[in-house]
């Protein structure tokens, strides 16, 4: 393809970029697309693979035929098959009529499948029919039905892995992967990260009637060398961020470096590779239930380091005696200061900050008020050791599903309720987060 027609769909799908990577993707699309060969598009999330099949659609027979983009990853296991293939009436509980299914009303058209890896297995060997036959039966049927449609496939998860642990059919994978595109990550784009920032703070402009960010030298060359993991959605992200929330117009090293997350913090869990001889239908739920077990360890390493340091800080003291620091209130004829009740992580004073008590009357009357328990927040080892088992009792009692639940409901609520929103910052699809939703009644 020349460079003037590769130009003509840049501008027709305001597509942004001049990488090869992007134009081989482009190129092959366009070659494809006069015939009915299925298609496969693979790249991370956040790539761009949805315009990749408008643009076949749009240059092949079917373009006056209707398009329609499903993501597989977003409808239950439970209604897929009904959602693709349709259902006759009663054919399950809430089946009042029946329908006719994205296969039946796409007839002549073209359907993308996003996300096709995330399809239950059953599902696969009624779509892999579709692909051989064109035959497919509605749910609760038994009439066979034909249909004429052009898929178009995407993905993010290795496929070939997929199939070879079980979770992907094999036959499928070869009749969808008859022609492979390959989207580019945006790290592998060059000089397209700062024409798609140049785009991106643009449109905030025109749209808030903001003064134009631009970047310094150095600014540039740290986004040229950041890894983007979140790809062309994450590098918009952050302009939008940026444009709104900085003050200075020119963004330099420091500011942009407030924006952009370390590469360990973009990666952290939400990429647990899972064991091959694992089940897949556990497979998401493990991930979030790694990533809770991971927080809580912290938190349970922090709470250890903070109690050893207590400890040796409180031993300390009590050597200290007649000083003026902290003593053990059982030790006869020795100076008592009043210890504040002690936390877990509570922060020790230091010992000189105590003065000593010099008064015999005003150390018998403590001693007398300790003896009869009449001190609030005096000092006691065994209470102290009681109190830490019971909160290491307490953390190793935990239920993973209470705290799979508060995950989720923490998520949805720092993501204002967005299903997919939450379901990647918590590491899982979106099928699996909207059964859980349902399991937990959130």
């Amino acid at each position: 393809m020349d460079t003037s027609e590769l130009q003509k769909i840049k501008q027709r799908y305001n597509i942004v970029g001049n990488s090869d990577g992007l134009n081989h993707a482009l190129d092959v699309a366009l070659q494809v697309a006069p015939t009915d060969l299925s298609v496969l598009i693979i790249g991370e999330s956040g790539v761009g693979k949805e315009i990749i099949p408008r643009v076949i659609h749009d240059n092949s027979p079917r373009r006056r035929e209707k398009y329609f983009a499903i993501n597989c990853g977003s409808i239950p296991e439970g209604t897929i098959d009904s959602e693709l293939f349709g259902h006759e009436k009663g054919s399950f509980t809430g089946a009042i009529g029946e329908s006719e299914g994205y296969f039946g009303i796409a007839n002549k058209g073209t359907i993308f499948l996003d996300e096709v890896g995330e399809l239950p297995i059953q599902t696969q060997a009624r779509l892999l029919r579709v692909l051989e036959t064109g035959e497919y039966i509605r749910v609760g049927g038994t009439e066979i039905r034909k249909t004429d449609v052009r898929i178009v496939a995407a993905t993010n998860v290795n496929m070939r892995k997929a199939v070879s642990e079980g979770r992907f059919r094999e036959d499928l994978y070869y009749r969808l992967n008859t022609i492979p595109i390959q989207m580019p990550a945006l790290r592998e784009r060059g000089d397209d990260i700062l024409l798609l920032f140049r785009l991106f703070a643009m449109q905030m402009a025109e749209k808030y009637r903001l003064p134009k960010i631009s970047l310094s030298d150095e600014a540039k060359q740290i986004m040229l060398k950041y890894k983007w993991p979140g790809n062309v959605r994450q590098l918009k992200n952050i302009t939008e961020q940026m444009s709104v929330l900085s003050r200075e117009r020119e963004i330099d090293a420091q500011t942009l470096t407030q924006f952009i997350p370390r590469d360990e913090e973009s990666t952290q869990l939400a990429t647990i590779q899972k064991d091959g001889k694992d089940d897949h239908s556990y497979a998401s739920e493990r991930e979030l239930l790694y990533k809770i077990l991971y927080e809580l360890r912290g938190n349970v390493s922090d709470l250890r380091r903070e109690m050893n340091s207590l400890r040796k800080q409180l031993d300390e003291a009590r050597q200290l005696g007649g000083t003026g620091g902290y003593v053990s209130p059982v030790q006869p004829n020795t100076q008592v200061a009043p210890v504040s009740s002690v936390s877990p992580v509570s922060s020790v004073s230091p010992v000189s900050s105590v003065p000593p008590i010099t008064d015999l009357d005003e150390l018998q009357h403590i001693r007398q008020e300790i003896a009869t328990g009449g001190m609030r927040g005096t000092y006691k080892p065994e209470a102290e050791d009681a109190e830490i088992e019971e909160i290491k009792e307490e953390n190793e009692n935990l239920n993973l599903s209470d705290l799979s639940k508060q995950m989720i409901e923490k998520a949805l609520e720092r993501n204002n309720g967005n299903r997919k929103k939450a379901a990647e910052e918590l590491g899982i699809s979106d099928r699996t987060l909207y059964r859980k939703i349902n399991k937990y009644k959130l």
